[in-house]
């Protein structure tokens, strides 16, 4: 016998051989596509630090349901951007806010898309955090204990208007018990949370702040978002938590600085499903590299597709998503 007698390259020499044995897989399933809503007629305004995306008008929105509703995604998340801004964000559980009136659009063009809404408050507040801030402590910062029962409001109201799926975002104590108890209350107990449990206080999120319009006025989040630098353990107490209170779906944000965070969270808890948002900054990076010639866009937008997956999530957050269908499908 020759040796070496194990030859592990046998299994890549020949394309064929490598798709036979390939174990991750990306499936247009897996993908669901952020859009960012706003008031206005005729609106397709470009975000200029994230290349090929969009605020749009409901015109506009309804259009862009129409272009991908036969893509077969796993589904939209949507994020408003309000017409006037206060301190408690009403507009965000307002059943005539602005998500509220596109998750509506949204479902009479596509009625079989997944229309899944993110529950915070950052984008509609007029100080930029994501809940109701007091200076009770003699420093300004969010009230964690008087955010929830409008966190359940905004749920509710998205359930009415239509969303499938409600994402929690804000990182407070408690959030997904006070929003399961909110929508059981009103009678949507068969509406899921995808809790967005593991949310780092992260530098990859400054392009999303552009878009959505929510920049904080003062300090930051770190009061509630977590510490890049913190224990995986503390992750995996966060999930627990959610899942306690009644979490469907576990999120981890951002994705591909935080793939051990992914591997540990899907191994601590076999059989929930499990998200990771490929956030802003990770998309925004690769098209600045590509628009220099400096890296191929699509290699390795696949290629973090793919670690992201094969760290465990089933569901990818990501801006690529109708891009990644249609290279899925052999399109340049």
């Amino acid at each position: 016998m020759s040796y070496p007698a194990t030859r592990l390259r046998r299994l890549r020499y020949l394309p064929a051989v490598r798709e036979l044995v390939r174990e991750t897989r990306l499936e247009p399933s897996n993908f669901i596509l952020p859009l960012f809503v706003r008031d206005g007629q005729n609106v397709r305004q470009p975000i200029s630090s994230m290349p090929g995306q969009f605020q749009l008008s409901l015109d506009q929105f309804e259009l862009e349901i129409q272009r991908i509703k036969d893509l077969k995604l796993g589904g939209v998340i949507l994020f408003g951007i309000p017409p006037h801004k206060d301190a408690v964000g009403s507009d965000s559980y307002s059943d005539e806010g602005i998500v509220q009136r596109a998750l509506r659009a949204a479902r009479r063009v596509a009625p079989d898309l997944l229309l899944v809404a993110d529950a915070c408050f950052c984008e509609y507040t007029d100080h930029g955090h994501c809940g109701v801030v007091n200076d009770k402590t003699g420093r300004p910062g969010v009230d964690n204990d008087a955010t929830l029962p409008l966190l359940a409001r905004q749920a509710v109201s998205f359930a009415r208007a239509g969303a499938d799926l409600i994402a929690p975002s804000g990182m407070m104590d408690g959030m997904v018990g006070a929003i399961r108890g909110g929508l059981d209350e009103a009678g949507f107990s068969h509406v899921p949370i995808m809790s967005y449990a593991v949310k780092y206080a992260s530098a990859f999120y400054g392009p999303f702040r552009e878009a959505a319009e929510s920049t904080p006025r003062f300090g930051d989040r770190r009061a509630y978002q977590m510490d890049p630098a913190a224990s995986a353990d503390q992750a995996l107490r966060e999930a627990e938590l959610d899942l306690a209170e009644g979490a469907d779906i576990i999120m981890v944000k951002p994705a591909l600085a935080y793939l051990d965070i992914i591997r540990a969270v899907h191994e601590r808890f076999p059989g929930v499903p499990i998200a990771a948002y490929n956030v802003s900054g990770e998309y925004s990076l690769v098209k600045a590299a590509a628009a220099k010639g400096w890296v191929d866009e699509r290699a390795i937008a696949l290629e973090s597709l793919t670690a992201i997956k094969r760290a465990g999530a089933s569901i990818i957050l990501t801006y690529w998503a109708q891009d990644a269908v249609a290279w899925l499908r052999g399109s340049p």
